[in-house]
């Protein structure tokens, strides 16, 4: 399996994969999460917008924000249909509410792509959502999962009569997938992490590498929060594309969208920043474009070759992630192990006390 455009790579910008790929984008209704001016969310809708979609649903927590973004884009794509949605993921109330909003929308019949953007990231403190979970975990993952099962039928209603593989949801991960696994016996993060199963211990020399200490002794580190969440964003994929591609043709994929400068960090201390700046001096991490940081997303929304992952010498789901554009086999095996996405979809149905079939 590979892509349509090899020479695709990070540091091609998402307008290029949008204008490569427009067929796919043109009529078509398409929702991005976590929209602001300064992140990857604008950016990607930006590109969408550029090769008239039908409808594009921008959403977030700010209304505000959201606003600020559709006036943006409007100002030079005054023709297409945008939408702002009101959504809080941490919260499977306000999640609830938000799908009501869309299915409840009879001018909007299908869902085509939905990219699940939105994401927090080293919430210094350990903190509970207002279901009880973890916050990374709640957001991150969680809200995304609910949303998107409580949008399916219009997914499916556009699936309808369309090749395999039309319909698509993208996950935006990370590069934690290359070194994290789920956190099972202790998705809250209650026990110190030296308490933890072997294969459920998190990397501590990336940890500490990021400026994290004493992280044998400590339960809740805010990097391994955010790393064991990603890992849930391409478990979903995998776990959705059991329950949607065969029957209905829904492709779900998981994206790293590359290291960009976004208020993503905003809650870095002085360690982290410090341990990024080493990072970068030696060359670790090189920053892309806003307009790179939508590349791997478009490409995963869009290129009629990418099919669900297979297992290629012995891999499993070799094809559920992509970094740089292309599919990457750089994730853990557990990061991408079928029986683990199966795990967490019923954990998943389990903490939110609904079972979805479709």
């Amino acid at each position: 399996m590979a892509t349509s455009h090899p020479e695709f790579n990070r540091d091609t910008e998402g307008l290029d994969v949008a204008k490569a790929f427009s067929d796919g984008i043109r009529n078509k209704t398409i929702i991005v999460t976590g929209v602001n001016r300064g992140g990857v969310g604008f950016s990607t809708s930006q590109a969408f917008a550029t090769q008239s979609p039908a409808c594009l649903i921008l959403a977030g927590r700010n209304l505000h924000k959201i606003q600020e973004c559709i006036d943006a884009v409007k100002q030079d794509l005054p023709h297409v249909s945008y939408r702002a949605l009101k959504i809080d993921l941490s919260s499977q109330k306000s999640v609830r509410a938000a799908a009501a909003e869309v299915l409840s929308w009879s001018e909007v019949p299908t869902i085509d792509i939905v990219v699940n953007n939105a994401g927090v990231m080293c919430v210094p403190e350990r903190t509970l959502s207002v279901d009880g979970l973890e916050m990374h975990f709640a957001t991150n993952h969680i809200g995304h999962w609910l949303l998107t099962c409580l949008i399916m039928p219009k997914l499916i209603k556009s699936a309808e009569g369309k090749p395999k593989g039309t319909t698509r949801i993208v996950n935006v991960s990370s590069l934690s997938p290359t070194v994290a696994t789920m956190r099972w016996s202790d998705i809250n993060f209650d026990k110190p992490n030296k308490e933890l199963p072997e294969a459920e211990q998190p990397p501590y020399a990336m940890l500490e590498a990021w400026g994290f200490s004493d992280c044998r002794d400590r339960s809740y580190v805010p990097l391994d929060g955010y790393n064991r969440s990603k890992v849930a964003n391409v478990l979903f994929g995998i776990g959705a594309n059991e329950r949607l591609y065969g029957k209905h043709g829904i492709l779900s994929l998981a994206v790293h969208p590359g290291i960009i400068q976004t208020e993503l960090g905003r809650d870095f201390d002085e360690e982290q920043l410090a341990a990024l700046a080493g990072m970068r001096t030696k060359g670790i991490f090189i920053h892309q474009t806003l307009g790179a940081g939508a590349s791997t997303s478009l490409v995963a929304a869009l290129d009629p070759k990418l099919k669900p992952g297979e297992t290629i010498n012995g891999k499993e789901n070799y094809g559920s992630f992509l970094v740089d554009c292309q599919i990457s086999d750089s994730a853990t095996a557990l990061a991408v192990s079928s029986s683990e996405a199966e795990r967490l979809w019923v954990l998943s149905e389990n903490l939110v006390k609904e079972r979805f079939s479709w």
